[in-house]
């Protein structure tokens, strides 16, 4: 399982809440995982210079088509002005039709609390994707 470990491309400001958001990406096919991958390495390495990123990892377990995200933001405007700059703008809409399933969550956490868990992080997305199947069902 290919992990990128957690990052801090910014320290944080001491005593202030950090904005975490995960996701679970699932692609459609096996055949879709190597450019999946290699597409969100460059939206990897726009993170580690991104304005208000505190930090990030990334984990993909491609025999799954499974990929996770985790990031943690000095507010939501700096993950918005990321998730709109390129070359994630445009690595997320070119795989979008690639991906068979996601789930994102939010949540903040005082930035002492940083690097977040990813056993934590895991857990906060099943309960995410427990409210999203209730909610759609």
């Amino acid at each position: 399982m290919p992990t990128l470990p957690w990052t801090t491309p910014n320290p944080p400001r001491p005593q202030t809440q950090a904005l975490v958001m995960a996701s679970r990406l699932e692609v459609t096919s096996l055949k879709d995982v190597p450019r999946f991958f290699l597409k969100s390495l460059a939206a990897w390495r726009q993170v580690k210079s991104a304005p208000g990123a505190v930090g990030a990892s990334l984990v993909a377990q491609p025999f799954k088509r499974t990929f996770w995200t985790l990031s943690a933001w000095e507010s939501r405007e700096a993950l918005y002005a990321y998730a709109k700059a390129e070359p994630h703008k445009s690595v997320m809409t070119s795989l979008r039709s690639t991906v068979k399933e996601s789930v994102f969550t939010f949540w903040d956490v005082p930035v002492e609390e940083l690097p977040i868990r990813w056993p934590d992080a895991r857990a906060k997305l099943a309960e995410q994707q427990r409210a999203d199947a209730a909610a759609q069902g």
